[in-house]
């Protein structure tokens, strides 16, 4: 799935890949990031590719939620940086700067309701399943695991995952962008969009109720159809001013 790719190629718009980190006006936070450390046991399987990283209790979702909240208050954090080769959280850390806009990305991140109610849009990132199982298995190769692991955990965890956990997700989504970072004119209107934001001619949008009521901002793209998320970080709806980020 590309949702991270997506995010990349919106930064890419704006024009902050040239800025210096700290100064950034946008800035990229993955779930990935936030993959639970893993007993050695745990570890042991994920090497042999039998431990299921697309479920959602693979995930920190206190840290997270902990992380986000603290973003939202324009906080500076220290956001945990994952080995895929080890499987294993890494000493050093990734430090993520305050920020205008934050674009949060992962395959689960509309799943647990008390961080998809800190968002102010929702992006559905919407790739074939054939698409998405050769990204993987080029990525995976990469990560130098063999094409036969990869495979089997495709079919053993990753589609039933998908399928159980991520895609029920899709109805939460604000905007859904069908084939992912190849949808120039969909992405283009999500960097207009932040565009406005960082211009100042959108305002803020207003923190909508935790039980999700009253909300009115829908934007579907044309074309809607199947597979991972992409957002800018925050709560969803209304509009009105405020000095916290999107």
């Amino acid at each position: 799935s590309p949702q991270s790719t997506v995010c990349e190629k919106i930064v890419e718009l704006l024009g902050q890949n040239a800025v210096e980190r700290r100064q950034r006006k946008v800035q990229i936070l993955s779930q990935d990031s936030f993959y639970k450390v893993l007993t050695a046991e745990q570890q042991a399987k994920a090497l042999r590719g039998q431990y299921n990283f697309d479920h959602p209790d693979a995930f920190d979702n206190e840290l997270m939620h902990t992380t986000l909240k603290n973003i939202v208050e324009g906080k500076t954090v220290e956001v945990p940086t994952y080995d895929f080769v080890t499987h294993s959280r890494l000493p050093e850390t990734t430090v993520v700067y305050p920020a205008d806009v934050v674009l949060f990305e992962g395959i689960l991140v509309f799943y647990n309701q008390d961080i998809r109610d800190m968002f102010h849009l929702r992006l559905f990132v919407d790739t074939d399943s054939d698409v998405r199982l050769s990204r993987r298995v080029l990525r995976d190769m990469k990560r130098g695991r063999d094409l036969e692991q990869i495979l089997t955990q495709y079919t053993t965890f990753v589609k039933p995952a998908f399928e159980e956990f991520c895609l029920p997700t899709k109805k939460y989504a604000d905007v859904i962008i069908p084939r992912g970072v190849d949808n120039m004119v969909a992405i283009n209107l999500i960097v207009q969009h932040i565009q406005d934001i960082l211009n100042g001619d959108i305002c803020k949008w207003q923190r909508g109720a935790m039980n999700g009521h009253g909300r009115t901002y829908k934007r579907p793209f044309p074309e809607q159809t199947e597979s991972s998320n992409v957002l800018a970080a925050g709560k969803r709806s209304h509009l009105e001013s405020s000095s916290r980020p999107h």
